[in-house]
């Protein structure tokens, strides 16, 4: 077996895409919001038959939830590179994060909390995914500098052990992702937000702020 360390998701990735025929696989593509989105679909939505999952029980205030929701509906209805895109949408439940986050409330952000919160979203995705026949599932949570694309692949390869279905390999990040999503987001004037979504989340990024503007402070 390959060691998973040693793998570069990126090139795999790449490698599928060239040797593919005319037929798009189907992916169930966990969406975490908007801006994450747009690269991700402008790079693969060619070569796949996409549906986005919008399962982020992380995610509070409910206004919140339902503004990046709204975001992600309003690219797919607007950018060339998201025709055909379809969206699946879950009931908002908040419930189901905080009871995998008990205990580790105050870990900063990064954490066990955090890889908890990747499997609660990528589980849903792969069962989804093996109850509507797709081919392969993944998520566009790798484009983020701030996420463990390394924990995220781990947890993916379990999930596609225990649900047969295949993971996509896949680090977004890589090639300019990141940069990519970005541009994308100021072209098409998405919503970015400055914190993950979940409320432990928040609150780190408004004690950076604080700590920010009490240092410039004469």
């Amino acid at each position: 077996m390959q060691n998973n360390e040693k793998r570069n998701y990126s090139i795999e990735l790449q490698k599928l895409i060239d040797k593919q025929g005319t037929v798009k696989p189907k992916l169930l593509l966990h969406a975490c919001c908007a801006p994450c989105s747009s690269y991700v679909l402008e790079y693969i939505s060619k070569h796949f038959d996409i549906t986005m999952l919008y399962y982020n029980p992380n995610i509070t205030p409910e206004s919140e939830y339902t503004k990046r929701l709204d975001e992600l509906k309003r690219l797919l209805k607007t950018a060339s590179f998201c025709e055909g895109v379809r969206l699946m949408n879950c009931k908002y439940d908040p419930e189901s994060f905080f009871e995998i986050a008990k205990g580790l409330e105050e870990l900063p952000e990064g954490n066990e909390r955090c890889f908890k919160c990747y499997m609660l979203r990528l589980e849903l995705t792969a069962q989804t995914a093996k109850e509507n026949g797709f081919d392969y599932f993944t998520t566009t949570l790798s484009i983020s500098p701030y996420k463990n694309s390394k924990k995220l692949a781990e947890i993916s390869l379990v999930l596609e052990e225990k649900y047969g279905v295949k993971w996509l390999p896949s680090d977004f990040k890589k090639k300019g992702g990141y940069k990519r999503s970005i541009e994308l987001s100021k072209e098409f004037d998405l919503y970015r937000q400055d914190y993950c979504g979940c409320v432990f989340s928040k609150l780190e990024a408004e004690r950076k702020r604080m700590n920010n503007d009490s240092s410039t402070c004469e």
